[in-house]
């Protein structure tokens, strides 16, 4: 018959291999693994926090943030005729209306490829030093990008938001439209509008097909502004890429 082994000889045999295992740890084992505790070891102090003095580029501020705005405006310079989206804003203003999403993208992925120094975001911070800017930060790097362009080309005198510009532009268009004795909008268009102008601020300008993207979908998608505006949706479309892009 099988025997279970008592309880003492349970204890002298963990004993034993407790024993065995210890032996391994000889003065140079754990002398070492001492030397890497403390080579590692980290402590975290959560009563002595850091404080921020300052923010700015290393160096005299001004200087560097008006050698990043000269680069920026020399490599836009450079490439105004053979870039699209720079031809427009240098060369045909009229045709601003006409710039989309892809166009705006297509330029800041080659400047970001050509010149990675010159990533909207840095250049918008320098220009926002120089002049003094005091509004909200950009969206996105998109929209950063078209109120740089804006600015070195002449369009803006200081550094406008794109969001600010886009907003003032759409309460202009509503108050011209309604001016007359005309038709006025009503309410449930003006909440097509108003989500247009949204998507205007963070993509540059409305297409047809985005009618049948996010947000716009779930309130009907190009349908619904067709059974809403008829046969001025195009017209409407159009006019709001041109009045909020001036």
């Amino acid at each position: 018959d099988n025997v279970e082994p008592s309880d003492d000889s349970l204890h002298t045999a963990q004993q034993q291999l407790v024993g065995e295992a210890a032996s391994v740890f000889n003065s140079e084992v754990i002398d070492l693994i001492e030397g890497i505790r403390r080579n590692k070891e980290q402590t975290i102090d959560h009563e002595s926090l850091d404080t921020l003095v300052r923010a700015e580029w290393e160096g005299d501020a001004t200087e560097n943030a008006k050698q990043m705005t000269q680069s920026f405006q020399d490599y836009l310079e450079a490439n105004k005729d053979n870039i699209e989206a720079l031809s427009i804003f240098y060369s045909q203003p009229h045709r601003r209306s006409e710039l989309t999403y892809a166009m705006i993208h297509a330029l800041l992925i080659r400047i970001k490829s050509d010149k990675p120094r010159l990533a909207p975001l840095n250049v918008w911070r320098a220009y926002a030093h120089l002049d003094d800017y005091t509004g909200e930060n950009p969206v996105n790097e998109l929209t950063a990008l078209v109120a740089l362009v804006r600015r070195v080309c002449g369009s803006d005198e200081t550094l406008t938001g794109h969001s600010d510009r886009v907003r003032r532009n759409f309460q202009s268009w509503i108050m011209k439209r309604h001016a007359g004795p005309g038709e006025k909008f009503t309410e449930e268009q003006m909440a097509w509008l108003h989500m247009i102008r949204d998507h205007i601020e963070t993509s540059i300008a409305i297409e047809r097909e985005d009618l049948e993207l996010a947000p716009f979908d779930i309130h009907g998608g190009l349908g619904q502004m067709h059974v809403l505006f008829g046969d001025q949706m195009d017209e409407i479309i159009s006019e709001m890429n041109e009045a909020l892009a001036a």
